[in-house]
């Protein structure tokens, strides 16, 4: 009997030990980038998605005056997080993340319908080399900053969302410098980081083979996501749960 006891007790334990051991090695902080044309309120679902299943979430409110600029409002979210935080970038997010990302405290990247470049190489430059759809870009009158048309939000940005979503996004994007655009990646962190990658494939924004070609350069977990560019607010739980997925498998 009392041996019983005792592998009963020593079973017990090891359960125990085993599921404390997955629990800890689950990447809590996860910190999201938004893109340009965009700010971080198209996110909400999904963090609210995140916080259920027992996850920190911040969102970066990048002004996109710079790509160094980002780089360091992302740096200054990372510093408040305690413990290893997993990277998540959206669109032209994905540029700040993978030279941000390599903060000691990144745990690893998620590019969601985003630019994943390498060293040398600019959001213009990828965007170049397999055009998408025809975006509505717009200058602003002083030449330095882009927007998208708010006429042609819905069609080029968010065609899969409610006309009354698709409107909100597009009162509340955030212009970018032209300057952004044009910078170059110095230290990719995704050659040293674990990665993800969700592929919108009716994005209009971002040519998703070019997505499929910089996911498949870096390595990264792919998952294909039929959606618009705005797939993290249009298939917030899908994009969930690769994001559950990938700081499970970060912490490792």
């Amino acid at each position: 009997m009392n041996r019983r006891l005792l592998f009963t007790a020593a079973l017990a334990f090891a359960t125990t030990a085993i599921a404390f051991a997955a629990e800890a090695a689950t990447v809590k902080n996860i910190v999201i980038v938004h893109g340009a044309l965009a700010d971080g309120s198209g996110w909400r679902k999904t963090t609210e998605l995140l916080e259920k299943r027992g996850f920190n979430v911040t969102i970066v409110q990048e002004p996109i005056t710079s790509l160094d600029d980002d780089v360091a409002a992302t740096k200054r979210v990372l510093d408040l997080q305690q413990g290893p935080s997993l990277l998540v970038g959206h669109s032209y997010g994905g540029m700040v993340i993978t030279e941000a990302g390599n903060d000691p405290n990144v745990a690893g990247l998620v590019y969601v319908a985003a630019f994943q470049p390498d060293k040398g190489e600019s959001l213009l430059s990828l965007a170049s080399s397999k055009p998408a759809g025809s975006m509505d870009i717009k200058e602003t009158k002083d030449g330095k900053y882009l927007y998208l048309d708010p006429g042609a939000f819905a069609a080029d940005f968010a065609a899969d969302l409610p006309k009354a979503d698709a409107d909100f996004l597009a009162k509340s994007q955030v212009f970018a410098a032209k300057q952004a655009f044009s910078a170059k990646i110095k230290d990719p962190a995704w050659r040293t980081k674990p990665s993800w990658s969700i592929v919108a494939t009716e994005d209009r924004a971002i040519n998703p083979e070019l997505e499929r070609d910089m996911a498949k350069r870096a390595g990264s977990e792919v998952t294909e996501i039929k959606a618009s560019h705005a797939v993290f607010a249009s298939q917030a739980e899908k994009v969930a749960d690769v994001i559950e997925k990938a700081a499970g498998k970060a912490g490792e």
